[in-house]
């Protein structure tokens, strides 16, 4: 190992070749996916919404997540210069496709600029990554690091959509390398540690249970240069009040006079998460999308998990799909990574910086009542890749072999998947094209190939009777599918080609499942659509 680090400090311009060349092919997979993909379900949401938001200067719209993201993804959609009907008053899903596919304007140029910043954003994310390992475990940890998120499947997935979960993840990572930082200079980092979690909490309110342990880690970092109690309270108050500051900018640059009428039903929360609401620091707007939040929590939503079917939600989901769609070698890695920093003295002290916030966003995440996808997790391949890096601080002469062969394995996994990320699993199960099979929605299927599916009908299938069933927020006929819906006609009536998204397909019920049962698949698009015969 010492030989590595040696050889690598001697080669100066190897490091930031080799982080420019994992950036760049991130860059290349994100940019193709968002040139690539249609509308998933809740991209057209966010962009009528961030639209909405910079023009007419209204918070109505979409309450039940902060606008920092949507203002990010707004800013990309206005570089489209898309046409907005002010007098538009629907909801907010009619608000998206209105604005997509019924205003005049590109839908696929007016998405892809909406998701170029996010896929910025993700990134700059690498390079925290980078910047975060590096300093724990040196440059070779950092490029293994930088390895592990750039090639992850979940963060190239999600880095290239207009959506909430990537930037949200993001932020808080920041947040925690700043708070490492303000270890020796606090003063300097943790205000910029407020500012981090504050974005953080303003893009997405699941970031919300992560504030106890990083106003903990606040607290230690200050202790390590200064011990005296009053000290140590004024600096998890001034990460505060920076964290509170910035969730205020976010709505203010909305709407500076804090207009807010609800334009939905706002629940009404009693009990202990009630009186918590309540005592949020933030604009009646937040509280009342977390009133929503919680709202939508008691809703009995429709899983799928090793092709089983469910009603509500099973503890054990986002560990299971997990462990399906994340490469192998990068389970190995994540593993060792964490035993890793616990185990060796010089990196201990990190250990609650990196294992204590993943672990607490985890632990809520599995609380939660969607079981809809990994995006709910996607904090771990930043944190988790971190404390892989630290694996070649392990004084053993194989350790090196052995990492740089496991990212290898994990850049093989990943690129072969190119450009299908989204339905990504791993070998053991399968790969992409068994995806379907054991999980759904945002796992596999979640809107993003009608533009594909429609290619294909051209391609070799035109002139035939179309039936299609498709779950996403795309509209079929604007790319040229003309189809009918099989299940509101009878079931005799049914011939040609089904066509049913993989997330419909797993959930289906009745009719439907009474259709695919009775036809044979004869063709598949992106791994997220099957086409069948009947």
């Amino acid at each position: 190992m010492t030989h590595v680090r040696h050889w690598i400090s001697r080669k100066r311009w190897l490091a930031p070749l080799v982080a420019a060349l994992l950036l760049g092919q991130m860059a290349v997979a994100t940019v193709t996916g968002a040139a690539q993909q249609t509308p998933t379900i809740d991209e057209p949401v966010y962009v009528g919404t961030g639209t909405v938001y910079l023009r007419e200067h209204e918070l109505r719209h979409n309450p039940e997540h902060p606008p920092l993201g949507k203002l990010v993804i707004g800013v990309g959609a206005a570089l489209a210069d898309p046409h907005l009907d002010s007098s538009f008053e629907s909801g907010q899903a009619a608000l998206g496709r209105h604005l997509l596919y019924e205003s005049g304007n590109d839908p696929w140029r007016l998405m892809l600029f909406a998701r170029l910043p996010v896929i910025v954003l993700t990134l700059l994310f690498g390079l925290v990554v980078l910047a975060f390992a590096r300093e724990l475990a040196g440059r070779a940890g950092g490029l293994a690091a930088l390895a592990l998120y750039a090639l992850s499947p979940d963060v190239i997935a999600h880095g290239s959509l207009a959506t909430l979960d990537v930037p949200t993840a993001g932020f808080l990572l920041t947040a925690v390398w700043l708070l490492w930082r303000a270890r020796h200079r606090p003063w300097r980092y943790l205000p910029l540690a407020g500012a981090a979690l504050g974005a953080a909490l303003a893009t997405k309110m699941s970031a919300l249970p992560a504030v106890p342990a990083l106003l903990v880690l606040a607290v230690l970092s200050v202790r390590c240069t200064r011990p005296r109690p009053r000290a140590v309270l004024f600096g998890a108050a001034l990460m505060t009040l920076a964290a509170v500051a910035v969730v205020w900018a976010a709505y203010v640059a909305v709407d500076p006079s804090l207009r807010w009428t609800p334009r939905q039903h706002v629940p009404a929360v009693h009990g202990l998460r009630g009186h918590l609401v309540d005592l949020l620091p933030f604009p009646e707007a937040y509280r009342d999308g977390m009133r929503i939040q919680f709202g939508l929590e008691n809703k009995p939503w429709r899983g799928f998990l090793f092709g089983r079917q469910y009603t509500g939600s099973l503890r054990y989901y986002l560990p299971a799909a997990l462990l399906v769609k994340t490469p192998l070698a990068m389970l190995v890695l994540w593993a060792a990574g964490a035993v890793t920093v616990v185990a060796v003295r010089r990196l201990r002290p990190a250990a609650p910086y990196l294992l204590a916030p993943a672990a607490v966003l985890l632990v809520s995440a599995m609380q939660g009542a969607r079981d809809f996808g990994t995006r709910y997790a996607v904090f771990l391949p930043m944190f988790l890749a971190v404390a892989a890096g630290c694996v070649l601080l392990l004084r053993r002469r194989w350790t090196p072999a052995v990492t740089g062969a496991l990212v290898i394995f994990v850049a093989v996994s990943s690129l072969r998947a190119y450009p299908y990320y989204l339905p990504y699993s791993n070998e053991a199960f399968g790969g992409p094209e068994k995806t379907r099979l054991r999980l759904h929605d945002s796992n596999v299927d979640w809107g993003q190939d009608l533009g594909r599916l429609a290619d294909r009908l051209r391609e070799r299938h035109g002139g035939e009777r179309i039936w299609l069933v498709h779950k996403g927020s795309g509209v079929p006929s604007f790319y040229g599918i003309e189809a009918a819906d099989p299940r509101r006609v009878p079931a005799d009536e049914v011939h040609g080609l089904l066509v049913v998204s993989d997330s419909a397909a797993a959930t289906a019920t009745g009719r439907l499942a009474e259709l695919i049962a009775s036809s044979r698949p004869v063709d598949e698009v992106g791994h997220s659509i099957t086409l069948y015969r009947r």
